[in-house]
């Protein structure tokens, strides 16, 4: 038993769950962390903290939600969704969401951290959309799961348990937690996400492409060659199309001018939070192992992919493919200049054909061209890359082609 990533170890020691009643992710996430334990052969630890906290010191919005663009809000919903029908488990977003969860996760701790008392909180907050901060919802929970809700709700005031949770919080914060769920695996390797279940588990994944006979619609993948995680979805959309029949459909963008359309910021992860900053860089790394493929981060990034990607507008359908699997490993994996017309030439190959289209690449058809599929993007509601289009279904990040996939064999 191989672990994909390097200096973790198989099997694993312990496996630790941070989380808040807050985030419908966490929510997702704690349904598969007693069955993600079994499989690891490790008791699970369920870690209380205070997401606020984590938030404050992470000068992250307490409302994150209402700092997104309508499209990304839009997708997130879209998202969760998903992933509930995908584990299935019911999950309904509460009209007044986000609600205090202190006062839960003091009884929580009170409760010795009871794994009833959790699931039940879960399930009042995102299947019956309870307020767990009243007196009559923390009593009903800790009731039916056999405590004595009177003596429970009368420590969670008391300075121990207000002190246990600010210092369990001060822990994560420490550990690099910036958002939850967040797994620690061994006490050091921290996973992000109930969508990176299978990081904390950490086994490489099958490699058998299973191909179907059943009608499938196109997929349309948006790109640009300046996202890593653009580069990585690259890498295993020929095995999708493959396993599920689908036929690819790649729309070329301009990254930057679509965040100007949007308000966004041209280098996103540079206004992440330090920590979460660091985390990206590692999960980067561990897609690149778990995927097999070979990724570098380049020493010029961020980079100008206007003219790389005028070049693949300009190039004949035929060489497209070869040329988009080359310049994009040529910047991420081999940290080459792709502003470089040499660079750009060695990745289409044939001297003549990169000599013409070089020079078409500067034609206002060719610039036109790129505009409109940047707006076309916006206006289907893409907000960054990759996107993955299937019928009227969006989905962002290479971290959603299981979705992605989900959607390909059930229509």
């Amino acid at each position: 038993m191989e672990p994909f990533e390097n200096g973790r170890t198989l099997p694993a020691r312990s496996l630790d769950f941070w989380f808040d009643y807050t985030c419908p992710f966490a929510y997702l996430g704690s349904t598969q962390a007693p069955a993600l334990a079994a499989r690891m052969g490790v008791a699970l630890t369920y870690r209380p903290l205070l997401l606020g906290g984590v938030f404050r010191a992470n000068d992250t919005p307490q409302k994150l939600f209402a700092t997104l663009s309508p499209a990304k809000a839009a997708h997130n919903g879209h998202d969760m969704q998903r992933w509930a029908k995908r584990l299935g488990v019911t999950l309904k977003m509460p009209p007044n969401h986000p609600m205090r969860s202190v006062e839960a996760l003091r009884a929580t701790l009170a409760t010795g951290i009871d794994p009833r008392v959790i699931a039940a909180f879960y399930r009042a907050y995102w299947v019956d959309n309870a307020d767990i901060s009243s007196r009559e919802v923390l009593t009903s929970v800790l009731t039916s799961c056999g405590h004595d809700a009177e003596k429970i709700l009368a420590a969670i005031d008391t300075p121990a348990i207000k002190d246990d949770l600010r210092a369990r919080t001060d822990e994560a914060i420490a550990l690099g937690i910036f958002g939850v769920p967040a797994w620690v695996v061994d006490g050091t390797h921290l996973y992000w996400g109930q969508d990176r279940i299978h990081f904390a588990e950490g086994l490489s994944p099958s490699r058998l492409d299973v191909p179907v006979a059943v009608p499938v619609p196109d997929l349309h993948v948006y790109w640009d060659f300046s996202s890593p995680f653009a580069y990585l979805g690259s890498t295993q959309i020929a095995s999708l199309a493959r396993r599920t029949g689908a036929k690819v459909v790649w729309h070329p963008l301009l990254l930057g001018g679509l965040f100007r359309s949007l308000g966004t910021a041209d280098v996103p992860l540079a206004n992440f939070s330090l920590a979460k900053q660091r985390y990206y860089s590692k999960d980067l790394e561990r897609w690149a192992a778990y995927w097999g493929v070979p990724y570098r981060f380049p020493s010029r990034f961020p980079t100008q992919s206007l003219r790389a990607m005028r070049v693949y507008v300009a190039l004949p359908e035929p060489l497209r493919d070869a040329y988009r699997n080359a310049v994009f490993r040529a910047y991420w994996a081999d940290d080459r200049d792709i502003t470089d017309d040499a660079v750009l030439a060695s990745c289409i190959g044939d001297e003549t054909v990169a000599r013409d289209v070089l020079a078409r690449a500067t034609s206002d058809e060719v610039k036109a061209e790129l505009r409109r599929e940047t707006e076309q993007a916006a206006a289907r509601g893409v907000f960054g890359v990759p996107t993955f289009v299937v019928g009227d279904q969006l989905f962002w990040g290479q971290d959603r082609l299981g979705l992605v996939e989900d959607a390909l064999r059930t229509r």
